[in-house]
């Protein structure tokens, strides 16, 4: 006959073997739900204000109207932007018996955002555990299907989603760094650098937002922060530079209409600037893919 202390460590490990089942069985829908997707790729700032939603947000727009199958994960808890930016501000996740699935936004790309489950002007006042647990929902629940890149929208420094977002997808194709054009910035993005490396999250590159104003008159160029900040950057930390992408006044016309610049204003100069941005991170995609292909 059982004493009372051996009824309760035997329940006590059956308690813990029914969780670590139960993290078993999480941890292989994660792998087959991500499985469906070739490339994943986040972009991340270390620091606020530097358009880095932006930058994801039209270059997932960019390889969507090239023909590729993209989806966009807002995994900025407290401050989803990537709604507004696609125009999907006040959309709903339909769910059905595979799970929940993301909004369709323009050129049929996947979306999802927390910004999806709440009302409008709703602040998400939640702690580490929640944020970690919504973004692995997010990975696992979400019916991504068979996708060619998934753009992920990383908030702001170095904490809770940047790291769950390195833990639960350690096969990451790479990183993009966004910043802005002033010593402010670069100091503070610098962090976001070492953060990847010390995650072993392979860096495509930086990208310098911001970077001088084009006139939409004369269509000349002043520097309005110092320029180079960004390249010197990447140079010293042993990165390669994306590009440079300048402010215009028509992206702040199509942000608030929550339309992608590079798909509205393709002839703009900053969308032409950022075609040298998606032409680099194309091509690590695909040198990636000749490299993962077995030799016959």
């Amino acid at each position: 006959m059982s004493t009372p202390d051996q009824k309760q460590n035997e329940s006590l490990m059956e308690a813990r073997k029914q969780r670590l089942l139960q993290q078993q069985q999480q941890i292989e829908q994660l792998r087959i739900r991500m499985g469906k997707i070739k490339h994943k790729i986040a972009v991340i700032s270390g620091k606020g204000g530097v358009g880095k939603s932006t930058v994801t947000v039209n270059l997932a727009a960019a390889f969507a109207k090239k023909g590729y199958a993209v989806g966009v994960l807002d995994a900025d808890i407290h401050g989803p932007s990537v709604p507004k930016l696609l125009g999907l501000t006040g959309q709903q996740v339909k769910t059905g018996p595979p799970g929940a699935f993301p909004v369709t936004g323009p050129l049929g790309m996947k979306v999802m955002s927390i910004d999806f489950f709440l009302p409008e002007d709703v602040p998400t006042i939640w702690r580490g555990p929640l944020k970690m647990g919504a973004i692995r929902q997010f990975l696992q629940e979400i019916v991504w299907g068979d996708l060619d890149i998934l753009f992920i929208d990383l908030p702001p420094g170095t904490g809770d989603e940047p790291l769950t977002i390195a833990q639960f997808l350690p096969e990451m194709d790479g990183v993009v760094i966004v910043t802005m054009p002033n010593e402010l910035s670069s100091t503070i993005v610098k962090k976001a650098i070492t953060f990847a490396l010390r995650l072993n999250m392979p860096i495509l590159g930086v990208v310098e937002n911001m970077s001088g104003f084009i006139c939409p008159h004369c269509g000349q160029k002043t520097d309005i922060f110092p320029a180079g900040s960004g390249r010197k950057m990447a140079e010293e930390a042993g990165v390669a530079f994306l590009g440079s992408i300048p402010i215009d006044p028509k992206v702040g016309i199509d942000t608030d209409k929550g339309k992608p610049f590079v798909i509205e204003h393709a002839d703009s100069a900053a969308a032409k600037a950022f075609a040298e941005v998606i032409e680099k991170v194309e091509s690590h995609l695909k040198d990636r893919e000749q490299k993962q292909t077995p030799k016959a």
